[in-house]
């Protein structure tokens, strides 16, 4: 599915559903949540920490999971992400296009 679907898709859901979307700063939190439960993953999984008993482990569910409220949040806001992500590239490129490239640090070893 193209980015644009998926605002759509989400759209949909949200009308059919959800009744109507939270509000935008009850989206951030939870973005900032679904966020943290990433991070709770990564930090047990290629960290120093272990997993406690019956812990959520999915990384691809809480990846999709920021996803879904960073669409949620560019709908309520009327942002295009296909437009944002093609502006972002060209940003990075135009900005960083010889700096990894020439970076020593990320040479092969």
């Amino acid at each position: 599915m193209t980015i644009e679907e998926a605002q759509k898709r989400v759209d949909e859901w949200i009308h059919s559903y959800g009744v109507r979307y939270f509000s935008e700063l009850t989206n951030m939190a939870c973005l900032t949540e679904e966020v943290g439960e990433l991070a709770r993953i990564m930090a047990r999984r290629y960290g120093d920490q272990s997993f406690k008993k019956d812990e959520k482990t999915d990384l691809a569910e809480e990846m999709a999971d920021i996803l879904w409220v960073l669409i949620c949040l560019a709908n309520q806001t009327g942002v295009d992400l296909t437009k944002a992500l093609e502006k972002s590239f060209a940003k990075k490129t135009n900005r960083d296009k010889e700096r990894h490239i020439n970076n020593p640090k990320l040479q092969s070893k």
